[in-house]
């Protein structure tokens, strides 16, 4: 921490500078305008932990899925009915474990309907925490038609045109360089578009198109002639006679326990440690800018009585490094991308390069303790996929077909929940995972997941509960508590031991970690939420400083502790603040230290039209190894989770204004200042100086 106290002058500096940034804007800007910013608040609970535990395991790659955004905001336009919800309907509200779902249907079988939400409370595993969370999703109704005709579903819904626009302001070394020298440079605009018109009435009916264009990426010329980089179409329907739901176009398949295919977004190791189970539809629409995890075609799932089985058909160009064998005279893809983005002209002849044929399916029965399911999906493509013959590669998807198959099934006696998924490809290689979620007490709830996945084992388009990004090459088991000893209380600890048995990349031997997190929340009234957290994990890397011609594989320790803060000073007003330090091999060779220090304003007013937050945040570390991740507030359906290393700054403003009950408008405003730094980024993506400024604009138009 020396290098922190040593640089305790550009700290201040940089404190006082922006806050009279922060000030003058203030007073010029916002006050004859009053265009402040109904911004979306943070996901509830510690879903904006988690997420930035997602983008961490992801390589600090953020998805750009908002379908989970997307849900929350519908359900609160159109609150899930208690009184006639299934349990499918209360998984999607991603606040629920399967034994609180499970005990609020044998509540509500038994009792009856309910009659106030206060009832609530007396649901065996609801506390106030969880209600509160969930209130302002869901509503007690006593008549509602479980049935809506054609012209209702047509003509009862919303029309929403949403228009989003940014830009990075610096130009980058791939904006600055022409035609004359070279392929390797960005010959679109500098903006980022995203376009796109969605109808949906409730939960029942949507349909819509989508255009994106990354920055870099040409418009109405070039390799674009026909506009955006990306177009996706969707036809979604839920709850007509015994079709459960039908898909048209593009959109996500969820199966098992994410050993086969999932689609969407799902959580892992975070501070809700006993949301380890994956647990959504298994057809969904799909309508983000994300170019990869989708399917393109139809899919239909069929209910009746206990029953339900579904089936889907895809094709679709992905991208792919196309490489001309003209040895052995037969083509081949030697990787698929998963970027997304078609600037340069290498990028460009990647698009759409490899043409993939998926069929699968789900059958399953249920009832109010026992599931089963039977799932399976194949892949066929037209250029076999043949990977470097690196080591860690000797067991990488290969070929032109996979297939992937399993079983998954769930039981639910009393207080315990049991699930898993049995897995296996079309050559036999096997992956299991088991859990188990108690509760204990009604102020004791447990988590276990044991995982076993082959290094043979290879999936596309798979989002499991493993310590790797995919499910492959691993063996773990995972175990979570969660404890509340009064209504103010609320300490979640957890512990994962895992290995790899085989290579993976940057690591030349077999490896094995081991992550511990323990995090105590206060909250004594709705003013005041406090928590702190320690986390401590110790992965295995290369270190060969001697550059000797074998690598050794030794252990990098890494601990964080975190403490934040969050205070509502009265109905319109919260302020929040987060501290993170972080050491990384703190007696070892490579050791680095880590800090992040962030204060948020949260403006909301009650019944008005506008709203803002703005936040300033210093951060110093030593290098990569010690980066940190913060959430961060953004326009409607989007957020941003930026990864931080160096010295340096940051700051953003977010402003929305409701002009009138039909359109409304975002503003956003970020940059980040580093010290001694006279270039950002590598590459085409490098920028020349010490700043990094980002401007958003959205727009969204109901009719």
């Amino acid at each position: 921490m020396n290098n922190i106290r040593k640089n305790s002058k550009f700290f201040f500096a940089a404190i006082f500078s922006i806050s009279h940034y922060f000030l003058v804007y203030l007073i010029f800007t916002m006050a004859p305008f009053c265009l402040l910013a109904q911004v979306p608040e943070v996901p509830p609970g510690k879903i904006e932990q988690q997420l930035e535990a997602v983008t961490e395991i992801n390589n600090d790659n953020e998805t750009e899925d908002d379908s989970f955004l997307q849900q929350l905001q519908q359900f609160l336009k159109d609150p899930v009915n208690l009184n006639t919800a299934d349990a499918t309907l209360l998984k999607e509200l991603v606040i629920l474990s399967p034994v609180q779902i499970q005990n609020f249907i044998s509540y509500r079988n038994l009792f009856g309907k309910f009659i106030s939400i206060y009832e609530l409370q007396a649901v065996p595993g609801w506390d106030i925490r969880m209600i509160q969370r969930l209130r302002p999703y869901v509503t007690i109704a006593y008549s509602q038609s479980l049935t809506t005709s054609f012209r209702e579903r047509m003509n009862g819904g919303i029309n929403e045109i949403l228009i989003r626009a940014s830009q990075v302001l610096e130009k980058s070394k791939g904006y600055k360089m022409d035609a004359g020298s070279g392929n390797n440079f960005y010959p679109g605009s500098p903006q980022k578009l995203f376009v796109r018109y969605k109808y949906q009435f409730k939960n029942l009916l949507q349909f819509g198109v989508v255009g994106e264009k990354d920055a870099g990426e040409e418009f109405f010329k070039g390799s674009q002639k026909r506009g955006f980089d990306f177009y996706s179409v969707h036809l979604f329907a839920r709850n007509i006679g015994i079709i459960k739901s039908l898909a048209v176009g593009d959109f996500s398949v969820n199966l098992g326990q994410g050993l086969t295919q999932w689609q969407n977004l799902a959580f892992k190791k975070g501070p809700d440690v006993t949301n380890i189970k994956r647990q959504l539809s298994v057809l969904r629409p799909y309508n983000s800018a994300g170019e990869i995890n989708f399917h393109r075609g139809i899919g239909i799932t069929l209910s009746k009585n206990n029953w339900e089985t579904t089936v889907f058909a895809s094709y679709k160009k992905v991208d792919a490094n196309f490489v001309v064998d003209t040895l052995n005279n037969e083509d081949y893809i030697s990787s698929l991308q998963t970027s997304g983005l078609h600037r340069t002209q290498s990028e460009v002849e990647d698009k759409g390069s490899q043409q993939q044929f998926a069929v699968g399916g789900n059958l399953s029965y249920s009832n109010s303790h026992l599931h089963v399911g039977i799932n399976a999906i194949q892949y066929h493509f037209k250029f076999p996929v043949n990977k470097s013959a690196e080591p860690y590669n000797l067991y990488s998807l290969s070929g032109k077909n996979l297939g992937n198959y399993s079983i998954d099934y769930s039981y639910t006696y009393k207080n315990l929940h049991f699930f898993g998924e049995a897995a296996a490809t079309n050559h036999f290689n096997k992956a299991f995972i088991n859990g188990l979620i108690i509760s204990l007490d009604a102020k004791i709830d447990m988590s276990l997941l044991y995982r076993n996945i082959s290094q043979q084992y290879q999936s596309l388009y798979t989002n499991a509960f493993t310590e790797n990004t995919y499910p492959t090459n691993e063996k773990g088991i995972y175990s979570g508590i969660s404890i509340r000893p009064n209504d103010s209380w609320h300490i979640d600890a957890y512990v994962d031991f895992y290995k790899f048995p085989w290579l993976k990349y940057l690591v030349d031997a077999p490896s094995v970690g081991a992550d511990y997190l323990a995090q105590a929340t206060y909250r004594p009234n709705k003013q005041l939420e406090m928590y702190i957290r320690y986390k401590s994990e110790a992965k295995s890397k290369n270190f060969n400083p001697d550059i000797l011609p074998l690598s050794f594989v030794i252990n990098k320790p890494r601990k964080n502790v975190r403490l934040q803060v969050s205070y509502r000073i009265n109905s319109a007003i919260t302020l929040r603040n987060r501290v993170d330090i972080v050491w990384f091999d703190k007696n070892g060779r490579d050791a680095q230290n880590g800090f992040l220090s962030y204060a948020d304003i949260i403006y909301k007013p009650m019944l008005k039209k506008y709203s803002a937050n703005l936040r300033l945040q210093y951060f110093e570390t030593g290098g990569y190894d010690s980066r940190m991740y913060a959430y961060e507030n953004d326009v409607l359906y989007s957020y941003s989770i930026p990864v931080f290393y160096d010295k340096g700054f940051r700051y953003y403003v977010n402003f929305n204004y409701d002009i009138n009950n039909k359109i409304t408008i975002w503003l956003r405003w970020a940059q980040t200042v580093y010290k001694d730094k006279t270039a950002i980024g590598s590459g085409l993506d490098e920028i020349m100086g010490n700043k990094k400024s980002e401007l958003k604009m959205q727009v969204l138009y109901l009719f």
